[in-house]
């Protein structure tokens, strides 16, 4: 890990094998639009916030309470120039314990100062790391994206 790509950690009082499991339920702390799966090594899912942000993910390395990376193997982010900027970029979990506590850290390999979306990446992964994925680990609930209802609501049209 270089030293300019984002991190940021977090300490929460619960098991590392809690942590591990929080991490890997993407959908209750980053965002209830997903599919695929995000659970063992090899998987894949995509995440999508409206028509902002698209990205699929693959689990490259899942180690049991220790470790999870995502390799972003396509990204479509339409609020900056360059739309495929996460395309080839890592994100990765490693869990310890330090004095009686587990620590989560992460960090976004490549999404570096300099590049378009560094700020208001970086902000919402703080927000997501730090409020919602903490706030899963250590009260069973964290808050991610809403899902999305794709279907308009017909409940408006009337007989005549």
């Amino acid at each position: 890990m270089k030293e300019q790509d984002y991190h940021t950690s977090i300490m929460v009082d619960a098991t590392a094998h809690e942590a591990f499991e929080s991490i890997n339920s993407v959908s209750q702390w980053w965002t209830e639009n997903l599919e695929g799966s995000s659970q063992k090594l090899n998987e894949e899912f995509t995440v999508r916030f409206g028509d902002v942000h698209y990205s699929k993910q693959n689990l490259v390395e899942v180690v049991p309470d220790k470790k999870v990376v995502w390799l972003v193997t396509d990204s479509k982010l339409n609020f900056i120039k360059d739309k495929q900027e996460w395309t080839n970029t890592k994100i990765s979990f490693e869990i310890s314990t330090e004095n009686d506590k587990t620590k989560i850290h992460f960090s976004h390999i490549g999404l570096v100062p300099g590049i378009e979306c560094f700020d208001a990446c970086s902000n919402a992964w703080s927000q997501y790391i730090q409020q919602s994925l903490w706030s899963l680990v250590t009260t069973g609930k964290g808050q991610p994206d809403r899902k999305e209802n794709k279907t308009k609501d017909k409940s408006i049209t009337a007989k005549q």
